[in-house]
């Protein structure tokens, strides 16, 4: 007998690749349940709604993501190798599980709908967290202060964000290794210390 917690992770790992492959809209809970082989009535003993699987799906990699960046960010590291640590591990994530990133992406992050105004909260503590990096480098001197913090977290996640849009449809070369250290030279070239200043 198949144990419920890995009944309920082959209905979430069903979701993610439908999900991915159909997108959110257009699928329904009949599909997930014939991809995971299970009854329909199975994923509404797991979960209350499409959505609740979306929800969750979101929650578990945005949560692991939130870790990740607290974890980065107590190394004995600069604050450029903290970045590209960050960097490496989303590239990583999506290298690893395009579809999982690309639900999270395609059908959160970037989705004008209810999900992104119902975790904008949860979102915005990724860019808090990425900020608080900025602010104390700009405090110690290796980055200037010419960028408010808020705004170069922005421009550090959305470059990296982009990057992966730009693989899921096929924009761009699926640049692994060398991905992470592009983004954080094009974003902290322009915040290091004797770099030009912006147009105001």
């Amino acid at each position: 007998m198949i144990d419920p917690a890995d009944k309920r992770r082959l209905i979430l790992d069903a979701a993610i690749r439908v999900f991915a492959r159909q997108g959110f809209n257009a699928c329904r809970v009949s599909d997930i349940a014939d991809e995971a082989g299970v009854a329909y009535g199975l994923v509404y003993h797991y979960f209350g709604s499409k959505d609740e699987v979306l929800d969750t799906v979101f929650l578990e990699r945005w949560n692991v993501l939130l870790e990740e960046i607290r974890e980065v960010d107590a190394r004995e590291l600069t604050a450029r190798e903290k970045l590209e640590a960050i960097a490496n591990f989303i590239v990583q994530s999506y290298r690893h599980d395009p579809d999982l990133m690309k639900v999270i992406i395609v059908e959160v992050t970037r989705a004008a709908n209810s999900f992104a105004r119902t975790h904008q909260l949860k979102i915005r503590e990724a860019f808090s967290l990425i900020a608080d990096i900025v602010a104390r480098a700009q405090a110690e001197g290796e980055f200037k202060d010419a960028v408010a913090p808020e705004f170069a977290a922005l421009a550090f996640y959305g470059a990296i964000e982009q990057v992966l849009t730009g693989w899921i449809f096929d924009a761009l070369p699926q640049q692994f290794d060398s991905a992470p250290t592009l983004v954080v030279q094009t974003i902290c070239d322009g915040l290091a210390v004797g770099a030009s200043s912006p147009v105001r």
